[in-house]
Formats: structure tokens, sequence, C-alpha cells
């Protein structure tokens, strides 16, 4: 489409054409980094997946500790999310981020040294209290700067980050534990803490440099781009209409917390997969570790292309929520195969289930995240986006802890697996049941 409008401010012409060169350029300005940073993010937030391996057998720690370990990292989330995103507002991205992203960078690096289960459970927490805000921040940023029909390729493109890391990151995991295993008397999964949480440390500091809280603040666009940034952003605001402004009112609203419920039932499988991967795939006999860490990054991948393609069909057949719901299907359906393969020790099974739920579970993150900006603006959505993150992240903090605690009293993962399995399956109804319907069976999904 190659339309031309009357810039209203400088009196010039301005096509789609010129607008589309100014938001490339947005885009490659933004993006790359905040994706670097979502990488680091959760690299230093799953390590501990592929540290547990050797870690728990170092210090005589059970399933259930490591679960409640793992977990814990949510209720940092859950107390500090929205508090940081009220602070990006105020003080801005390049700030917050530089905070949240230093912050966990030390705490990595400090869980070489834990001796004790409190020393766990206290990093953990912190790990993910610096963290909270970051992916619901990174959201809010982009509604700064890029429109929604802008917006939805490029948060893609973001969130298939966590998807790159865990591909990238087992197999660097397996690397670093064993080529530094005993390097200055410390063992492998202490080296991975620390060489996995100075990079992040040092795009903390970049971030302050790198990073323009808002268009107009950007040094790197003339008027004339700034002029096509604001005006694509005013009309989408004219073009969506009313929209829930006011926080503790959308707090009222039944689609806040089904949106809750449903991304509540997708993270269920999500710490599933990268919390207990390397460990599922352990139990159907492959013990060394850079075997484990190919598989795993193989497994991943699948998640990645999950995301990729899921979010290009959302994108060009405009719907998002029959793309969440069926994507949350496949990922529940993978995981009742896993623990179906798993007593049958059925190696081949095992690998092909896991990359089937991952494929599934991390396919339906970017197209759900597609979903609260159309229906809350204002206070609504910069509090709203953390609201959302905060309380559905909490999952993470119970499927580890379930997991955990049904594999020291059962001997085995199925019973565990199973469970959250059906949990994952309650997106797809909430989706199909209930969303939907509010939403007028999807009458806004052009928007």
């Amino acid at each position: 489409m190659h339309t031309t409008t009357i810039s209203p401010d400088v009196g010039i012409t301005v096509s789609a054409a010129d607008r589309d060169i100014t938001f490339r350029r947005v885009i490659w300005r933004i993006i790359p980094f905040v994706t670097l940073i979502w990488f680091l993010a959760w690299l230093d937030r799953v390590n501990v997946g592929f540290a547990k391996l050797t870690m728990m057998n170092d210090l005589q720690w059970s399933d259930a500790v490591y679960g409640a370990g793992a977990g814990i990292f949510f209720i940092g989330y859950f107390f500090f999310e929205v508090p940081s995103n009220l602070l990006l507002q105020k003080i801005g991205a390049k700030k917050t981020i530089m905070r949240i992203t230093i912050g966990w960078g030390v705490t990595c690096i400090l869980m070489a040294w834990v001796q004790t289960t409190t020393q766990f459970y206290i990093l953990r927490f912190l790990m993910g209290a610096f963290e909270a805000g970051l992916q619901p921040g990174v959201i809010l940023y982009l509604t700064y700067w890029l429109p929604a029909h802008r917006r939805g390729k490029a948060l893609a493109v973001f969130v298939s980050a966590s998807a790159i890391s865990l591909v990238v990151g087992s197999p660097l995991a397996a690397f670093i534990m064993e080529s530094m295993q005993g390097v200055s008397d410390y063992q492998g999964w202490q080296w991975l803490f620390v060489l996995e949480g100075i990079p992040s440390i040092l795009a903390g500091l970049a971030a302050y440099f790198l990073l323009t809280d808002r268009p107009r603040d950007a040094r790197w666009l003339n008027a004339r781009e700034k002029e096509h940034i604001a005006t694509e952003l005013a009309a989408e605001e004219q073009a969506l209409g009313p929209r829930e402004h006011s926080f503790f009112s959308s707090l009222r609203s039944l689609r806040m917390w089904t949106l809750i419920m449903v991304f509540f039932c997708i993270i269920a499988g999500n710490a599933t997969l990268v919390y207990y991967g390397p460990s599922l795939v352990k139990e159907v006999g492959f013990t060394d570790m850079q075997t484990l860490g190919w598989i795993m990054a193989g497994i991943y991948c699948c998640g990645w292309l999950g995301m990729v393609i899921n979010g290009h069909l959302s994108d060009r057949n405009k719907e998002v929520h029959m793309h969440t719901a069926v994507a949350a299907a496949i990922g529940a359906i993978g995981l009742l195969l896993t623990a179906f393969f798993l007593t049958e020790k059925s190696a081949a099974g095992v690998i092909l289930s896991l990359a089937l739920s991952a494929a599934g579970t991390m396919g339906a993150i970017p197209t759900f995240w597609q979903l609260p900006g159309r229906y809350l603006s204002g206070t609504a959505i910069v509090v709203g986006l953390a609201v959302i993150n905060s309380i559905a992240n909490l999952a993470g903090y119970f499927s580890p802890q379930l997991l955990g605690y049904l594999k020291s009293t059962t001997g085995h993962y199925s019973k565990g697996l199973t469970s959250i399995a059906i949990v994952e399956f309650m997106a797809t109804a909430l989706i199909f049941l209930i969303l939907r319907k509010l939403s007028g069976s999807g009458t806004r999904e052009n928007v």
C-alpha cells in the first residue's frame, strides 16, 4: 500500500514508503538490543536447570529443594513486576533496563557460592525480583515507538529470544560445565553461573547509552521521522476507539482475569520444559553432558520454530485467539505424550514429545501478548501488562514445585507431567469458552 497523507504539523506529503523507512530504522535501532537483553535474561534464569544435573549431588539436595528454588524465582517476579513497570514510566526505559540487567547479572554470579538451601532460595528470589518488569516493560516500551500493526513481528522477534537462548544455552552450559570442571578448584556448575552472569552486567551498562526513552528524545531521528511515528500512533489510538484506561476498573473485568488465567496455564507448561527438560531427557539414559546439551538444543529449536511459525500465521490470518488456543493444546498433548513415553522408557518418544510440547507451548506466548493491548490503554495497559505477567508467572513457582514433589514422593515424573498437561489444556478451554465470547467472537481481531 503506497497511499500518501499530509502531515498536519509540517505540512508536507508523507508516503507510506517514507513511513516504512522510518519504522524500519526504529526497529533496527531498538529490537536487536532488547532481544539480546531478553536472551541474556533467559540464559541466566534457566541455567540452573543444567547446573542441577551435578549441583544437587554436590550439595546433597533433593528434587523437592530444587523445585522450590527454581519456582521461588517467580515469587520475586510477583512482588516487583508492577512497581518496575510504574518505575519505567516514571524514569524511562534505559535506566530501568540497566537496573534490571545489572541486578540479575550480579545475582547470577553469586549463585556460584551457594552452600545452603536458604542461600539458594534467597538468590533465586532476588533473581526474579531484579528481572521483574523486563518483558512487560519492553512490551510497554514498544508501544511508545510502534503501532500495533508494526509491533506484532517485532514483538515476536523479541519474545523468541527466550527460545533461542535455550537452543544456544543448552550446549553452551554443557560445554562450560565439562570444560571448566575443577578449574581453580571450582565445580563446573559454579563456573556456569559466573561466566553467564558477566555478559548481563556489561549489557546493562550498555543499555544506558544505546536505548532512547521516547521518540521525542531520539537524536538519531529527524523532525520528519518523529512526525511519522507520532502520526501513526495517533491514528492507531483513534482507530482502536474507547478502551479501558483505569487499571482498577480493568480488575473488575472478567476479560482481564481470563487473560491472567490463560497465561498462567501456558506458563505452567513452559516452566516445566525449561526447568525439567534436561532432567527428563536424562531419565531415558542420556547422561553424557554434551549429548544432553545438543538434544535439548534441538528440542528448544522446535520451540523457537513454533514461535516464528505461529506468529507468522497469526499475522497473515489477522487472528490471535485461535492461534493461541491451538498452540497451547499442542503443548499440553506433548506433555501427556512425554509422560506416556517415560513410563515406556522410550528415549525417542520422550525427545519427540518434548519437541512437540516446546513448539506448541512456546508458540502460544507471542500470540498471547497481542491480546491485552486490544482492550487496555493508559494506566490500565502500563499496570495491566505487569499484573498479567506477574500473576500468571506464579505458575512458574507452582509447576516446578509440583513436579519436584511428585518426583520425590512417587519416584517418577509421569504424574506431575500429566497434572501440568491438564492445566495447560485449560488455557485452550478458557480461550474458546470465555475469551472469544467476551471479545465478540474475534470481531476486533483486525484492529
